[in-house]
Parts: structure tokens; C-alpha cells; sequence
């Protein structure tokens, strides 16, 4: 039976701190990726939600003499957009607010700062929420809402 030297292992010595080291890395930067992307995530949902309330606050600025003289829905552009524009300073967002053939788009953008990333140099991601309305043409006489 042959010995070896008491306390050498061989030359495998610090092979399994370099795996561990490795493989702690890669669970962090996928741990990083869950919670940042879910992050993330929530913020873009709640970009939308905010940018479809500001669009329906736009789409409510219909043109009443236009209305009334025809029954026509239409929109005062610039009053919608300001309207759009409101909504989105009183919710703390920041955002685009357009009018293009009686429809109200607003676009919101926010910056959602990541947690585990930033270890990689990310530190920020940025996403975007788009809602879109327009006015509901008025129900006819005698209908029940």
C-alpha cells in the first residue's frame, strides 16, 4: 500500500473553489435575469395601463358643436393631446401624447433599476407602454345603456 505525503490531496487542490466560484456567478447573473426581467415586466404593464388611462382622458375631448349640429364624433386635437398630457403629469409618468384620424395614442416610457444586474453593468432598463382610444360614437335614441 502506497502513502502519500500527509496533507496533500494532489493536485486537485482548488479545482472545487473555482467550479464553486463559477457556478455562484451563473446563479447569480440568472437570478439577476428573473428578478430584473420580472421587474421589468411589471413596470411595462403598468406603462401600459397608465398610457390607455391617458388616451381615454384624450378621447373624451370631442368637438360638442360638431356634435350636436351633425351627430359627428370628433376630436379637438390639441385638447386631447393636453388632456393625454395631464393625466400622465398627475400619474408621475412621462410620456408622448398624438392624435392621428380621431384616435388618441399615448406612448409611455419608464426606467426600471435593476437589482442583481448591475453586478454586470446594467443598471437600467427601459421599457415602454402604448394605449390607444378613440370617442365612442353616441348611442342612438331610445337605447338602453
Amino acid at each position: 500500500m502506497s502513502r502519500g505525503r500527509p496533507g496533500r490531496h494532489g493536485r486537485d487542490e482548488g479545482t472545487v473553489t473555482a467550479f464553486v466560484v463559477v457556478l455562484f456567478g451563473a446563479f447569480v447573473m440568472f437570478g439577476g435575469l428573473i428578478v430584473d426581467a420580472g421587474g421589468a415586466l411589471a413596470d411595462k404593464t403598468t406603462a401600459m395601463g397608465v398610457a390607455q388611462e391617458a388616451a381615454r382622458a384624450g378621447a373624451q375631448q370631442i368637438d360638442l358643436t360638431v356634435l350636436r349640429q351633425g351627430g359627428t364624433v370628433r376630436l379637438l386635437p390639441d385638447q386631447a393631446v393636453a388632456a393625454a398630457q395631464s393625466y400622465l403629469a398627475q400619474a408621475g409618468a412621462t410620456g408622448t401624447a398624438t392624435v392621428i384620424d380621431n384616435t388618441v395614442t399615448v406612448t409611455v416610457t419608464a426606467v426600471h433599476d435593476t437589482l442583481l444586474l448591475g453586478v454586470v453593468g446594467l443598471d437600467t432598463l427601459t421599457v415602454t407602454g402604448t394605449g390607444s382610444a378613440h370617442p365612442a360614437p353616441p348611442a342612438p335614441a331610445g337605447a338602453v345603456p
